[in-house]
């Protein structure tokens, strides 16, 4: 599903109510409260849905397999989404 696709789902499942054009705000307004906490370095936990955070993947060393020479990646901050159980729940049945 892309996101014309879930915005038409969304629009759907809202009802008459609710048109595309605020179907798609509200997942803009998603997105943008979501990635302005994860930049923060917060945290949003959805109960039964699951839960965005960030965490730190240290400085590693790699091995490039064309030429098998070894070279360092920075420590980055990545983000993650752990899911909650009503979603692994629904996801499995």
């Amino acid at each position: 599903m892309n996101r014309t696709e879930l915005i038409d789902a969304m629009a759907k499942k809202m009802g008459d109510s609710v048109t595309k054009k605020e179907a798609e705000s509200a997942l803009k307004a998603f997105v943008d409260v979501v990635t302005e906490e994860l930049t923060n370095k917060g945290k949003i936990q959805l109960v039964g849905f699951g839960t965005f955070e960030t965490s730190v993947r240290p400085e590693r060393e790699v091995r490039n397999p064309r030429t098998g020479e070894t070279m360092k990646v920075a420590e980055s901050v990545v983000a993650k989404f752990k899911p909650g159980k009503a979603l692994k729940d629904a996801v499995n049945n």
